[in-house]
């Protein structure tokens, strides 16, 4: 879905606030396997999926821990560097051909104040993205690998068919070796 048939599904902007909105998120377009945001740096970006997939990624003891997957109709930002002034240690990589909405957070800003309608549905945006944060560490914490993985495949079904089994497995924080034994039993 494109940015702005997002935008209006959840809620309807005039066409003045439509425009300022296509005007003021431009189009970036990666190929499979791009770093979008490099781990440690700082990017003061909003970005919106339109088309593909992106993995969000840490380094731990010089492992590649997947944190968080966005695919289409998802907004996400640098949290760190957005809000807090502070390096991103999360990466940004593509998992397939991706089509990004970018606009500069000060951008962002400018528009809540000319238009209150815009700043209340980044609000609701804001929720939804913290509320899939805090469901992934409840998960993280309180269910069991097999659990995770039957939610994931309950909320996000394709996501097989469109990374490896090793960002999966990490995501899930599994072995991938566990997760093949768990993908062994269904």
């Amino acid at each position: 879905m494109d940015l702005l048939q997002f935008f209006n599904n959840k809620l309807k902007f005039t066409d003045e606030e439509n425009e300022e909105l296509s005007n003021a998120f431009k189009v970036e377009i990666y190929a499979k396997g791009t770093t979008v945001v490099q781990p440690n740096s700082f990017v003061k970006k909003v970005y919106f999926v339109e088309k593909g997939l992106l993995r969000c990624y840490y380094y731990k003891e010089g492992k590649d821990i997947t944190h968080f997957f966005f695919d289409e109709d998802t907004f996400t930002a640098p949290l760190n560097s957005v809000f807090y002034n502070k390096e991103e240690a999360y990466g940004w990589e593509t998992l397939e051909e991706t089509t990004l909405r970018v606009i500069q957070y000060d951008d962002l800003q400018d528009l809540f104040i000319k238009y209150p309608s815009i700043q209340r549905f980044f609000f609701g945006v804001s929720l939804d993205i913290l509320n899939s944060y805090a469901l992934k560490l409840e998960y993280l914490q309180f269910y069991t690998a097999e659990e995770r993985y039957a939610n994931l495949l309950e909320t996000n079904p394709g996501i097989l068919h469109r990374t490896s089994l090793g960002h999966i497995a990490s995501y899930l924080g599994i072995t991938q070796q566990t997760l093949s034994v768990i993908r062994g039993k269904k």
